[in-house]
């Protein structure tokens, strides 16, 4: 696989979503089905070329480093799941500052009642414990109150949900943290090191708990229960009163951005882990 953005069925207009209240709340008009596919294939292992003007690909990476370390990001040409390159993430781990580095493909618009499946080849070099490494969020930074700002912090600034490993060490789960809902938890399938894994990840979204979590490993069916995925206003405005803040969750609620990678490293150790054959479908549904 190289890259592809689909369309389906209509054409993906480009619009720069706002959160002003004087706005519609209506969401911009899009496909019904969305296919983004990417395998991270460049010439001579050029990692600018994941970054086009024209916003085909991906759209940045985040890089947050830990004080006295900077974190790596490369192309490499072995291993590779498929094609002819991956793209390799080092994480150093944290100290005072929570070591970061992931790609992001961003100006997605996944809203309530979408069908969102993510899948992706990712590599774990060595045997050392990785507990709570996250490595694939999806979050809606729109959706923040902008009167509350970076108070709290910038990390909690894009609520959503992420593959976090946990259950003392490797258990991929789901983590839903950030919306105030409890870690979708299982502890039956530990995640195989230093070998291609394949991970699928589909959801159907909603602020209520009948949206649909699903997580495959290697063709394990891992999690398949519902719950809420995407932020609920009530739930934030409960949240924040408990610390005599006023929230107002931001109209229309949905996620614009997908991070895979190193998406946050609080482990005591450097994590070195390869990402290939990333593919991102979203599926418009009428409510």
């Amino acid at each position: 696989m190289g890259f592809r953005v689909l369309p389906y069925l209509s054409v993906l207009s480009v619009i720069v979503a706002s959160c002003s209240s004087d706005e519609s709340s209506s969401l911009p008009q899009q496909p019904e089905i969305f296919l983004f596919e990417d395998g991270f294939e460049t010439e001579n292992l050029m990692l600018d070329e994941l970054f086009p003007s024209d916003g085909s690909r991906w759209t940045n990476f985040q890089h947050t480093n830990p004080s006295s370390n900077i974190n790596e990001v490369s192309i490499l040409n072995t291993p590779v799941s498929e094609g002819e390159n991956s793209i390799r993430f080092f994480s150093y781990a944290s100290d005072t500052q929570l070591s970061k580095i992931d790609i992001e493909k961003n100006g997605l618009q996944i809203a309530a009642g979408d069908r969102l499946r993510i899948e992706a080849d990712f590599f774990i070099v060595g045997t050392g414990s990785i507990e709570n490494l996250l490595i694939l969020d999806v979050e809606c930074c729109s959706c923040w109150d902008p009167t509350v700002g970076d108070n709290l912090g910038a990390e909690n600034q894009c609520p959503g949900v992420r593959l976090l490993m946990s259950g003392t060490n490797d258990y991929l789960s789901i983590e839903r943290g950030k919306i105030g809902g409890p870690t979708l938890q299982q502890t039956n399938f530990s995640f195989p090191r230093n070998q291609w894994v394949n991970v699928v990840w589909e959801m159907t979204l909603s602020d209520e708990d009948d949206g649909v979590n699903q997580l495959t490993i290697d063709g394990v069916e891992v999690i398949n229960t519902t719950g809420m995925n995407l932020p609920n206003a009530e739930v934030f405005r409960e949240i924040f009163a408990e610390q005599d803040i006023e929230f107002t969750l931001q109209q229309p609620v949905f996620y614009e951005r997908v991070q895979i990678g190193a998406t946050a490293n609080p482990t005591a150790d450097n994590v070195e882990l390869y990402v290939d054959d990333v593919s991102i479908q979203i599926e418009k549904v009428d409510l």
